[in-house]
């Protein structure tokens, strides 16, 4: 209990240290402070995303476990699939997926149907060809005027359902 007390204790003196310099770069760094210094805008710009991170248990684990590289893929992937991507992307991962793969003989044309032993056939049949369909004129097919609709009926409309037309 003592141990960690301590360890509490220098860990709050390391983060008040850390947030004491943070102020003061972002102080020195402040745009306002500095109009005609574009660097210092980046600077301040850095200052506060490395405070967002060290703020941020997170992302700080994520950084230091994988570096700004993990955060770019927390930012693409979410916080949350780091440790999969990262596991994924690992050697061992990869040889895994090529012996799954050599092993159930799906690397061997059976799926992609590429070499065309595995492909369906086709149907058997007429085939009809497109020229066909090329004919000198297209066909119009326009409604008769010998249709007749609620428009142009004689009797009047009612909104009752067991009567219909009046």
């Amino acid at each position: 209990t003592r141990e960690r007390e301590r360890e509490r204790e220098k860990s709050l003196f390391t983060s008040l240290m850390a947030l004491r310099a943070r102020r003061k770069l972002a102080v020195k760094f402040h745009p306002d402070k500095n109009p005609d210094n574009p660097e210092a805008v980046d600077t301040f710009k850095e200052i506060n995303n490395a405070h967002a991170i060290l703020n941020d248990p997170t992302k700080r684990n994520i950084y230091d476990k994988y570096g700004s590289l993990g955060l770019y893929v927390a930012e693409q992937f979410g916080e949350e699939n780091v440790n999969t991507y990262f596991s994924l992307s690992s050697w061992w991962a990869k040889a895994l997926f090529v012996l799954c793969g050599l092993a159930t003989g799906c690397y061997f044309c059976c799926c992609l149907c590429c070499c065309g032993r595995c492909k369906p056939r086709p149907r058997e049949g007429p085939s009809i060809h497109p020229s066909i369909f090329r004919t000198a004129s297209p066909f119009v097919l326009q409604p008769t005027a010998t249709e007749t609709t609620q428009l142009t009926s004689d009797g009047h409309y009612s909104y009752h359902t067991d009567i219909g037309f009046n």
